[in-house]
């Protein structure tokens, strides 16, 4: 039987890159195809045929709902799954999804174990699960540190505590600089302290934000039982007191951690995030955020 062709479409290259290797650790007869926006993967859809689509919903020139609007309207796609791969998971915005056609959804940050079972629960209802299977490997490998990808679906909330609690952050922790990790300077950041959440798999950690800028945001966390990995996927939730139940979601990677150290013990971490988002939306939300020197104020990205 001919091999499963998948195209996998976001505009960031790092959630790509562990999409493809999570399926090909799994399934290393699968074909993979990539786009960076929604323009792109049209391209690619009406001269290709797939048997499956995982898609980004915020992207630049043409989102993933416009793009699954329009691949429904294709006759020769006609049962193709579409599957949403993106951190908007409200209930509105599932409905959306649903009204739309798309065929199922998984949240960010989310587990190869998940991402797998969303696959092959997709690919069984178009009947090409027996292709997939043909190309099984006996080992799941995403290539992520610590399978660090969790998930969101249907606006659920993953193992969190409730209610969320307000960080305090310790006075000296500004006092005590982070560990750099050993590589290119980090881009000049706006020292701003705020309020967010930091999504990892299975749990959702409060932090403050110390510093922030168009590539990356440092964040204090409380040490516990649950921290996260380097080169792991995470989201921010950005929840500030403006009177507003609105949240910015950043999808982003972790790129350096680093103890902080307080009389001798170590109470918090500090977590350095690198975003991978480049909606345009959503740069300039964090632009606003620079310009200001604050994160008072709630946005939610377009789609």
């Amino acid at each position: 039987m001919d091999r499963i062709n998948v195209l996998v479409v976001d505009d960031a290259s790092f959630i790509r890159d562990l999409i493809k290797k999570c399926l090909r650790g799994t399934f290393p007869g699968i074909g993979i195809e990539e786009a960076s926006h929604g323009r792109k993967a049209q391209q690619l859809l009406s001269g290709q045929t797939f048997d499956l689509v995982l898609c980004d919903w915020e992207m630049p020139e043409m989102s993933g709902l416009e793009l699954l609007v329009w691949f429904r309207e294709q006759a020769q796609h006609a049962g193709t799954p579409f599957i949403m791969v993106t951190s908007r998971g409200d209930k509105e915005n599932v409905i959306q999804a649903i009204q739309a056609g798309v065929s199922d959804y998984v949240g960010k940050p989310f587990t190869g174990e998940q991402l797998v079972t969303k696959v092959k629960k997709a690919l069984a209802g178009s009947g090409r699960l027996a292709a997939l299977q043909n190309a099984a490997a006996p080992t799941l490998s995403t290539g992520t540190g610590g399978d660090s990808l969790a998930v969101l679906t249907g606006g659920g909330k993953a193992r969190a505590e409730a209610p969320r609690p307000r960080v305090a952050v310790p006075a000296a922790a500004p006092a005590q600089p982070a560990r750099k990790a050993a590589s290119s300077p980090a881009p000049a950041v706006t020292q701003s302290r705020g309020q967010a959440v930091l999504r990892l798999p299975g749990a959702e950690l409060p932090c403050a934000i110390k510093a922030i800028s168009l590539k990356e945001m440092v964040v204090l966390v409380k040490r516990g039982e649950v921290l996260p990995q380097i080169l792991s996927s995470v989201v921010v939730d950005l929840e500030q007191g403006d009177q507003t139940s609105e949240v910015a979601r950043l999808n982003a990677y972790v790129h350096a951690l680093s103890a902080v150290e307080n009389g001798g013990e170590i109470q918090w971490v500090q977590v350095q995030c690198r975003f991978v988002d480049r909606d345009p939306q959503k740069l300039d939300y964090i632009s606003r955020l620079i310009a200001r020197g604050t994160t008072q104020r709630h946005f939610t990205p377009g789609a």
